[in-house]
Parts: C-alpha cells; sequence; structure tokens
C-alpha cells in the first residue's frame, strides 16, 4: 500500500475512533486523535477549539454505551497533499442524520494522524442518504 493510501486508512481509523463511546468520553484518549491546532464549525454554526472540543466532548451525544452510538455510512478519504488527508461520510445519531467533513494531518511519526479540521452539517430529513 502506498503511503497515501495508508493516511487514507489511518484517517478514517481515526475518525472512526473518535465516534466510540470509550474515547468520546475521554478526554485523554480524544486529545491523542485532535491535532493542537484543531477547529470545528458545529452543526450550530459555533465555532470549536480543541480545548473546548475536550471540555465538551464527554457531555456530548454518543458518548455512552447506553445512549444512540454513531453510524457512519459512506466514509471516503482522499490524499490533499503529502500528509494531508480528508474524509467525508454521512453519521445517524439516533433520529440525527449529518453530513461530515474532515482534514487529517500527520505531523510526525510519534504524533502520528491528528484531525486538524472538522465540519457536521444537519441533513434535513427529505434528503436521500448517501450511499
Amino acid at each position: 500500500m502506498s503511503d497515501g493510501m495508508d493516511g487514507v486508512a489511518e484517517a478514517m481509523a481515526g475518525e472512526l475512533k473518535l465516534m466510540a463511546p470509550r474515547v468520546r468520553a475521554s478526554r485523554e484518549l480524544a486529545g491523542q486523535l485532535l491535532d493542537p491546532e484543531f477547529v470545528e464549525v458545529g452543526a450550530s454554526g459555533r465555532r470549536w477549539d480543541r480545548r473546548a472540543m475536550l471540555l465538551a466532548l464527554p457531555d456530548k451525544p454518543g458518548a455512552s454505551e447506553d445512549g444512540p452510538l454513531y453510524e457512519p455510512v459512506g466514509m471516503a478519504g482522499t490524499v490533499l497533499a503529502p500528509g494531508v488527508v480528508h474524509v467525508t461520510y454521512e453519521a445517524v445519531l439516533g433520529e440525527r442524520r449529518s453530513r461530515h467533513s474532515s482534514i487529517w494531518r500527520k505531523l510526525d511519526e510519534v504524533s502520528g494522524w491528528r484531525m486538524y479540521y472538522h465540519q457536521g452539517t444537519i441533513v434535513p430529513a427529505d434528503q436521500p442518504q448517501q450511499s
């Protein structure tokens, strides 16, 4: 497998980890996957930095094994440049469906792949599901 395809696989694996309740509930585990310069634009339009996201993540939906869990659909990744990968997918969480786009970057061999940017957008109920 080429370095680029390895990066896509690593970024997609990171996305899946960030959807896992065990990781969402742990600031330490989630922090291992978020870039030091992480930024998110949430579905509400709110801008989150790394610190704010790590503080809020354990209380956000999907952080409990007892609650609704994220179900990703149609995840795909593309190498944008060496060490930079763009990942897109849809996610279902209970009755809510959303589209996601994130950029992952590899700073060095020790840090590995980290989410640099993320945006989630709620999908209106009348829109077809991505395949």
